[in-house]
């Protein structure tokens, strides 16, 4: 069961890749949307198999598929981890790509090279899968930048753009820079413990907790170093704060790309790599206090950002950045299992809000600013009611999915009772009010007033085929019951009260523990346990979430529905805040004059100075310059005279017997 949930896609990719054009675009999408369906088929047994069926045995299993690097005593092994942590990323990844891939079908059908496209998104199916079912650092990294290459290929598949070129070329590089991050780290892991296989690395965590770490000359706690190198590695493939800017450039790319990557695999990767080494971080309190804080600055600002937007893909792209903050403040206050129920529940709806605005962008003829839409309710009613639960669940209403998991997530940062808690609760309670706000902004803006588009894409507004509708339709059921059904297992109250009654016949109140839904995939020390507090906390931190979503639709249903000048008076009396927000604080400006414009300008330097003039002036080009002079020195000497040819031959003769008559006589 376990091969074909991992093993498919890579088959998938293989025959569609290698054999796409014997067996047609119509044959590739047939060979990956079935091979990927297997997949997820076999994900979900497997969850029941590891999870559900024994609640209170938890177990590990270790499947070996190969020899991978045997070198004296080194040994990297390929090797399967199954265990409850990579369970649930393998649902949720090959659910979601499964849908994404019946979905192409319909969205890429006018595409000439869709056999290609397919292939790309079962590789990077195959490499995600690699990624969370590692048992080592090494594949770990495999996995890592195997996405890093299938994104790439996906986000600049329509390499006729130049715009897609950039954008692929820049998440790339940017990923580049956090990937350095991830390098170090491993290579920082393997000097603390000697190994790179997870089970040696935890289980010397805490004999390593006080061990220092020569860095650049510095005395620094071993296991934090260790930890915020790989953080660092996650903020690049999250997008968390500073290394985020690749992220809504990657939109370039086409829609279903976006929700594939975008919404619930690639950038989830950094959230999982924190979860896995729950057993380092733990150890490591100021690595976590940089996650929290980084993360609780990236929900708020990316909020801010996509109150602003007009382009529905990235709207929903800064909510996504948003959201992974949310996930990642939870995991800096060790809320592990809170973080992986918001990964869970944000996969379905923000891959659904994806798709919906793909079906959008395909009903209004590639149209994608929302200032060129509005009206469309009436004629794609279908991904309308879509839409409006997957933008429901974004904005935390219950009974949906994102209700539960947004509230876990703020109530663990308040119930950790520190500094940063309490700045990540009030970060994201503010992100919740603008997250509700910008998702009914964009539906009213999308949806709702009266049609903005030209009379040609009027007339050619419909219903998108069902074949995309149905792939919607299961990240819909995906948004209402993930939340209420995975919520007691994911993040429910370890504890629990039973009524006792002694040898005399008193009652009594006893203290009984559960067995912990994740096991050992996830440690989290019994002084951090802000999931078990989160559950005691005041009522009003319970219900404030609930009124910021409500507070945000309302405000955004008085702007954008009745008091529709209201948002320009706004953004012309508080110029400079719109103007920061809307140009994304900047950030792009920042790095294009600061690193952009100087790499450029250093390039410049050692193309016409280190290349042309010196590797070239004395290599090839200058031994063709020399060349070409003694050509024609050498040249005045063909004449055509016999005598000139005899002189010449003469003074060789002359110069070969000087020289054997002086050199024998100095011997």
């Amino acid at each position: 069961m376990e091969y074909i949930a991992v093993f498919a896609p890579l088959f998938a990719f293989l025959i569609a890749g290698l054999f796409g054009k014997q067996i047609g675009d119509r044959g590739a999408e047939l060979i990956t949307c079935s091979f990927v369906i297997a997949a997820a088929i076999s994900s979900v047994f497997l969850f029941y198999n590891v999870i559900l069926s024994d609640l209170e045995n938890h177990s590990v299993m270790i499947v070996p598929v190969a020899d991978w690097i045997v070198s004296g005593g080194f040994k990297a092994s390929w090797t399967l981890r199954i265990d409850e942590l990579s369970v649930v990323m393998m649902c949720v990844i090959n659910i979601v790509s499964a849908c994404v891939h019946v979905y192409s079908t319909g969205y890429m059908s006018h595409d000439k090279s869709r056999a290609r496209f397919m292939a790309y998104l079962s590789l990077f199916t195959f490499a995600m899968l690699m990624l969370v079912t590692s048992d080592n650092l090494l594949q770990l990294f495999f996995g890592w930048e195997g996405v890093g290459v299938a994104s790439y290929l996906l986000i600049g598949f329509w390499h006729h753009k130049d715009s897609a070129n950039s954008a692929a070329i820049k998440a790339f590089v940017v990923n580049r820079i956090g990937d350095l991050g991830l390098i170090l780290g491993i290579m920082t892991i393997f000097v603390i413990f000697g190994t790179i296989s997870y089970d040696g690395i935890f289980s010397q965590a805490a004999d390593k907790m006080h061990d220092s770490f020569n860095f650049f000359g510095y005395e620094i706690h071993a296991i934090t170093l260790a930890c915020i190198l790989l953080f660092i590695g996650a903020m690049g493939k999250s997008a968390q704060l500073g290394l985020h800017t690749w992220l809504p450039d990657a939109m370039e790319g086409p829609t279903p790309v976006s929700a594939l990557i975008h919404a619930a695999t690639m950038v989830t990767a950094g959230v999982f790599l924190v979860a896995r080494f729950s057993p380092l971080f733990e150890f490591a309190p100021e690595a976590l206090i940089f996650v929290c804080v980084v993360g609780a600055a990236t929900a708020f600002i990316a909020a801010t950002i996509g109150m602003t937007q007009f382009d529905i893909k990235r709207v929903i792209a800064y909510s996504t950045m948003s959201q992974l903050g949310y996930m990642f403040f939870a995991l800096g206050v060790s809320a592990y299992g809170a973080a992986m129920f918001h990964l869970v529940t944000h996969a379905f709806f923000k891959a659904l809000l994806f798709l919906g605005a793909g079906s959008v962008i395909h009903a209004m003829s590639n149209e994608q600013d929302m200032r060129n839409m509005g009206g469309l309710w009436k004629k794609i009613p279908v991904t309308y009611g879509l839409m409006w639960i997957g933008g429901l669940a974004l904005a935390g209403i219950p009974p949906l999915a994102g209700f539960y998991s947004k509230d876990i997530v703020l109530e663990a940062a308040y119930a950790d009772y520190s500094w940063f808690g309490d700045f990540a609760f009030w970060a994201g309670i503010a992100a919740a009010f603008m997250t509700a706000f910008y998702t009914w902004r964009l539906m009213i803006m999308t949806f709702h007033g009266k049609c903005r588009a030209v009379k040609e894409v009027q007339n050619h507004i419909h219903e998108s085929p069902r074949v995309m509708i149905y792939p919607l339709v299961i990240l819909a059921i995906g948004a209402i019951v993930s939340g209420y059904a995975l919520s007691s297992y994911f993040v429910g109250s370890t504890s629990y009260e039973v009524v006792e009654v002694d040898e005399n016949g008193n009652e009594y109140i006893d203290i009984r523990n559960k067995e912990n839904f994740w096991g050992d995939a996830i440690y989290v020390k019994e002084e951090n346990d802000t999931i078990e507090k989160a559950h005691h906390v005041d009522m009003w931190v319970k219900i404030l979430p609930l009124i910021m979503g409500i507070t945000g639709i309302a405000f955004a249903y008085l702007f954008y529905m009745y008091l529709i000048r209201v948002p320009e008076i706004f953004a012309r009396r508080f110029r400079p805040i719109y103007s920061l927000f809307y140009n994304k604080w900047f950030f792009d400006n920042i790095y294009e004059y600061i690193f952009v414009r100087n790499v450029f300008s250093f390039g410049k330097v050692f193309w016409k100075t280190g290349d042309e003039r010196i590797i070239n002036g004395f290599g090839p080009d200058g031994l063709a310059y020399m060349t070409n002079i003694f050509a024609k020195i050498y040249s005045k000497l063909q004449t055509g005279y016999i005598f000139h040819y005899a002189f010449v031959m003469m003074i060789g003769l002359v110069i070969l017997v000087s020289w054997f008559f002086f050199g024998f006589s100095a011997d």
